[in-house]
């Protein structure tokens, strides 16, 4: 196992998981924003293993595998912690959209791999914003708490549908780019 700076970056953001389910459920009136804050510290970590990734010249088979790993657990758990406190129908449909299209991308990208074709659905820039949306609003989602006078919780749902949305364009992208290899026997 390759232990560099950018792995380590990605198993702590596995590791923050469990650590947001339990201050998810604390009881304590600090709870949720420190949910909320960590969450958005490893959503950090996201953006940071990558960029090290590059910068220092620490790509590995390990770290191409386990970043989109760690990326789509913590964020279908987060969606269905948040789906557990608010089962509001918007709320529901916005976790199915970002839950599907994560678990169907990953499955494209997969036999687009097995059949050599996997550069036609290799992450695009809106993959890249859709991610920022989906942070920011999650985190936002999980603190729960008005900041400065901001609702953050309703600012997050925005973001999170906004992202929801964006989840939805990036996968008829995809599935285009796929389209002719879909189509082959």
């Amino acid at each position: 196992m390759q232990w560099n700076l950018p792995n380590t970056l990605t198993w702590t953001r596995i590791a923050a998981i469990p650590l947001i389910i339990l201050l998810f459920y604390m009881p304590y009136p600090w709870a949720d924003p420190a949910a909320g804050l960590l969450f958005a510290a490893a959503g950090i970590t996201d953006l940071l293993d990558g960029y090290f990734a590059r910068r220092f010249g620490q790509i590995s088979r390990l770290g191409a595998f386990l970043d989109p790993v760690a990326d789509k657990l913590i964020v279908a758990v987060a969606l269905v912690l948040l789906v557990s406190k608010d089962p509001r129908a918007l709320i529901v449909l916005t976790a199915i959209v970002i839950i599907g299209r994560e678990i169907t991308i990953s499955a494209l990208r997969e036999w687009m791999a097995e059949i050599g074709a996997r550069r036609k659905v290799a992450v695009s820039q809106l993959g890249k914003y859709k991610t920022i949306l989906q942070i920011t609003g999650l985190s936002m989602m999980l603190f729960r708490w008005p900041l400065i006078g901001l609702a953050t919780y309703r600012i997050g749902v925005v973001l999170t549908v906004i992202a929801a949305a964006a989840t939805l364009v990036s996968m008829v992208a995809y599935l285009r780019a796929a389209w002719p290899e879909l189509r082959r026997d």
